[in-house]
């Protein structure tokens, strides 16, 4: 499968526009070959809310006009795409990302780790577990942006048995390092495809900074967007690649397998509970 990820400015607050330009990148990647089309995080709304009552205006059930919208472009080019919305949930908002293809939503994903900044400081953490979605043959998982620096997010999807973790995001000045170094890692420690996504332009005086990118199982960079400006990403995904874990440099001598490898007995801190005050959420900033 051909994927194509859309680096975009977004207009805060403006989802009928948003989705208008969705509809134009969609049909012209299927022109270009591609059949899972991904765009950034909050794509639909934007992201620099200023309160949790501004951005509830623009949150949605995953039964909401976003996501029909979403599957009537998909059906209409035989295609999935993914993207960033604020899903309604009865009093709770959650920054999630939509799965969509031509018979309608095939799967989402709530933020599990949120930052203090932008709408994150009001949405709700994250609370079903980390799940794997079919996609035209592709297992797809999903992430959005701060998760990217949890190693243990994309681990999870990994043994769940992602061929691709996709990473809907709004990178602002600071993340460069996540682009340029943090991609390719969990592409190359979990032997998948990894392809991050991010917006550009300038929103309530926050910058974002592109550089969007996908990588390979061995952590190559296969395509990417180095700039701060509109553009697109583009690769072929093939899942005999990350489905072959053990890498035999050297027949006999020389051969690695980065899951068999593991040992888990030995990695039980990692989910004691702990103690830590979380900036904005378990203390004042």
């Amino acid at each position: 499968m051909q994927i194509s990820g859309i680096q975009t400015d977004v207009t805060l607050g403006d989802r009928s526009g948003n989705l208008a330009a969705m509809k134009v990148a969609i049909e012209r990647e299927v022109a270009a070959g591609s059949r899972l089309v991904v765009f950034p995080e909050c794509f639909v709304t934007g992201y620099c809310f200023d309160s949790l009552d501004e951005a509830a205006q623009y949150a949605e059930t995953l039964n909401g006009e976003s996501v029909q919208a979403a599957s009537e472009i998909c059906s209409a080019n035989d295609c999935f795409c993914v993207f960033g919305m604020l899903e309604k949930d009865g009093d709770r908002i959650f920054n999630t990302a939509v799965l969509v293809g031509p018979e309608g939503l095939v799967g989402s994903y709530r933020k599990v780790h949120l930052p203090f900044l932008g709408v994150d400081r009001f949405t709700t953490p994250g609370d079903r577990p980390f799940e794997i979605f079919e996609a035209g043959g592709v297992r797809i998982g999903m992430l959005i942006c701060y998760d990217a620096a949890f190693p243990e997010a994309t681990r999870a999807l990994a043994l769940k048995g992602a061929d691709i973790v996709l990473l809907p995001t709004n990178w602002p000045p600071g993340a460069e390092s996540m682009s340029e170094f943090c991609v390719n890692s969990r592409a190359m420690e979990n032997g998948i495809y990894f392809a991050a996504v991010d917006r550009v332009g300038t929103e309530r005086g926050f910058k974002f900074i592109g550089r969007s990118r996908i990588c390979s199982p061995c952590g190559s960079t296969v395509d990417s967007a180095d700039h701060a400006d509109a553009g697109f990403i583009r690769a072929v995904i093939d899942v005999e690649k990350s489905r072959q874990k053990r890498i035999v440099r050297v027949p006999g001598k020389h051969v690695i397998d980065r899951m068999a490898d593991r040992r888990p007995e030995m990695y039980g801190e990692i989910c004691e509970p702990h103690s830590l005050l979380r900036p904005g959420r378990d203390e004042p900033v």
